[in-house]
């Protein structure tokens, strides 16, 4: 399995931006479908945004749609989440996670899962 480890997390008004990045390694990183989800306190983990092999198809939560791109560099083995117009209601632990050869939006098709990067936004 690939190891994940995510970064970039931290402390932003509404309306700032941050960008998250997932470094992969110990595996052949352009296998893994990617994605991005987040988990608030007292709520279950939710899909925020995926990614193909190669970068051509990518899926957003609804909410997300409009401020938030996914995206990857497979020679530098890592994916980015770019988070623009923050809410506080972005606020949560948000984790990579890798799916091998498929491409799908639901947490039960990945299979390496980081130790996630808090964010948390102010009103």
């Amino acid at each position: 399995q690939v190891q994940l480890v995510e970064s970039g997390g931290g402390l932003v008004q509404a309306g700032g931006s941050l960008r998250l990045s997932c470094a992969a390694s110990g595996g052949t990183f352009s296998r893994y479908a990617m994605g991005w989800f987040r988990q608030a306190p007292g709520k279950e983990r939710e899909f925020v945004a995926a990614i193909s092999l190669n970068g051509g198809r990518t899926s957003y939560i609804d909410s997300a749609k409009g401020r938030f791109t996914i995206s990857r560099d497979n020679a530098k083995n890592t994916v980015y989440l770019q988070m623009n117009s923050l809410r506080p209601e972005d606020t949560a632990v948000y984790y990579c996670a890798a799916d091998l050869d498929t491409y799908s939006v639901y947490s039960r098709h990945f299979d390496s899962w980081g130790q996630g990067t808090q964010v948390t936004v102010s009103s």
